[in-house]
């Protein structure tokens, strides 16, 4: 019906049905079987259109002849390459059923002319489940899908059938071996009522295409990209039966249009595939840049070599699920599938992706192996992240129990021996103004009391260096104290923080500066960079001063 026209326009294609196989079992002889089978038909086909001896040759049938042709070739590629889906059966099925009919106008007899007449359209069986089964395998698992199809019979066997118990016989063309009751009146009202009901079922197919690509998501879309070329095809074809309709005869533009737009869908289908093999090669960028991926920075690569933006990466859970660094679990279901990461059998994580992607297997499982990689990298560095934390916090923990055994000695210092120092300086103060009378024994008082109170003062200062009071108002308070207190001392003033600091970076700041030079031993300066933004100048041979220099750097950065 659609390309048998009574306006002049003869029919070109029908089908030969593929009988349920297991299709995932031949190999390669199989398929170049097909593929020489398939480019001899299609030289049979262009033969006597190419081949005329005084008669011009006709373009568009050269066209419609080149429509089979490519279908079987382009559903042989991608049943060799995804024998477990049956959408190149579909395809190679619908370029041969496209071959046939030319075929068999090639071959007299009335016989073979009613068999064409019946077969002209039958291809339409296999075309519309190729558009309508491209995300789900070739396989139309909703029941509207197949009542659509169902409803193809209709027009295309019942009324073609009853249409031929009517028509009388062309001499031009061939008898009709079924033209039991020629009446052209009737004859003519089911041709236009088989048009009528082609042209709704194509407009409803052509609907039904569009609202799912709408409807779907990014890799869904370019997967729908055939079904989308094969609905404007539909379409082209509606507006072709509605002029025929409408004007009573077939308009040579639309033939051509709808003709160019048949061999666009095998032609949408390769670059499909050719996208796909491009996606691949696009991996080695992945596995160039996924390895040293931060946790935060995998998922969106991944999902850029997938083309799925919705991409997730469920984490192995310990009840065996999966779920996102949010805690959201990760499953699979409707339109989304899962691809498990595992390393030496051991659950990592999970990729959730859309399921049209299963269409490449190749892509999704090269795409999975770098994020074995980089899960696996992503875990050692959390590991190692984890394993520094305890060392810094191993690290406070001893600097805390210095600083509280400086503390300790500190108080000690303060209120025992200093405490008893200070004791027995005032006894020999009142021992001294008891022997007045007896020089040599003052002078022996006093030389005792000047020993003890330099002594004394020492002692203020080992306490002082060990934890000093002023600590607490600040390092640079206790280092300006320091400062002030040595000899000879210069400071030059750096840009002070204001932000107050624990105790343990106060004491451990103060730990790391170099020893405080002796009141009475003067030497060389040397200048330190102290860690609370200050350049401190004391004196020290140049080597000490280096050494100590480097000494209290490393300290400073333990802290």
């Amino acid at each position: 019906m659609i390309l048998r026209a009574p306006f002049g326009v003869p029919g070109r294609e029908a089908p030969a049905r593929v009988p349920r196989m297991r299709i995932d079992e031949h190999g390669l002889t199989f398929f170049a079987s097909l593929l020489a089978l398939a480019l001899v038909a299609e030289a049979l086909v262009l033969r006597p259109i190419v081949i005329t001896n005084d008669v011009p040759v006709n373009g568009i049938e050269i066209v419609f002849g080149l429509v089979g042709g490519s279908f079987a070739i382009s559903g042989l590629v991608a049943w060799r390459r995804r024998p477990d889906s049956r959408t190149g059966v579909l395809m190679t099925a619908t370029g041969f059923a496209f071959m046939i009919t030319p075929l068999l106008r090639q071959v007299d007899g009335a016989l073979v002319f009613t068999a064409w007449s019946l077969l002209v359209d039958a291809w339409i069986f296999f075309y519309v489940p190729v558009l309508l089964t491209l995300l789900t395998r070739g396989r139309m698992r909703e029941r509207r899908d197949r009542w659509l199809v169902a409803a193809y019979a209709v027009p295309l066997v019942l009324l073609q059938v009853v249409w031929m118990l009517f028509t009388e016989s062309d001499p031009g063309e061939g008898e009709n071996l079924l033209a039991v009751f020629p009446d052209a009146d009737v004859a003519r009202v089911l041709d236009r009522a088989q048009r009528a009901l082609l042209v709704l079922l194509l407009a409803v197919t052509v609907f039904v295409i569009a609202y799912r690509w709408l409807k779907a998501s990014a890799p869904r879309r370019r997967a729908l990209l055939p079904s989308i070329a094969g609905a404007l095809t539909l379409l082209m074809f509606a507006t072709l039966l509605t002029n025929d309709l409408l004007s009573g005869e077939r308009s040579e533009v639309l033939l051509w249009v709808t003709a160019c737009s048949l061999v666009s869908v095998p032609l949408a289908f390769l670059a499909g595939q050719l996208r796909s093999r491009l996606a691949r090669g696009a991996l080695a960028d992945l596995f160039r840049t996924i390895g040293g991926a931060r946790p935060d920075e995998l998922q969106p690569a991944l999902a850029r070599a997938l083309g799925d933006p919705d991409l997730q990466i469920g984490y192995a859970q310990p009840d065996g699920g999966y779920a996102d660094r949010d805690g959201a679990p990760v499953t699979a279901g409707g339109e989304r599938a899962l691809a498990r990461v595992e390393r030496d059998g051991r659950p990592l994580a999970a990729i959730a992706y859309d399921a049209s992607l299963d269409d490449d297997p190749e892509l999704v499982e090269a795409v999975t192996a770098a994020a074995t990689i980089a899960i696996d990298n992503a875990r050692l560095l959390e590991e190692r992240a984890l394993q520094l934390a305890e060392i810094k916090a191993s690290r406070e923990r001893i600097v805390a129990a210095g600083d509280a055994e400086r503390r300790r000695l500190e108080r000690n210092l303060h209120d025992g021996a200093q405490q008893r120092l200070v004791g027995v300086a005032l006894q020999l103060r009142l021992l001294q103004n008891r022997v007045t009378n007896d020089p040599s024994a003052a002078a022996l008082v006093t030389t005792a009391s000047d020993e003890l109170a330099n002594s004394l003062a020492e002692l203020r200062e080992l306490a002082r260096g060990i934890h000093p009071a002023v600590l607490e108002h600040g390092l640079p308070a206790a280092i300006l104290s320091a400062a002030a207190a040595s000899t000879p001392t210069s400071l030059t003033p750096g840009s002070f923080s204001s932000r107050r600091t624990s105790s343990s970076t106060r004491s451990c700041g103060w730990a790391a500066l170099p020893p405080r030079p002796s009141r009475c031993k003067p030497r060389p300066s040397m200048a330190t960079e102290c860690a609370a933004g200050c350049t401190l100048t004391t004196a020290a041979p140049a080597s000490t001063a280096r050494a100590a220099t480097r000494s209290a750097t490393r300290r400073l950065r333990a802290c």
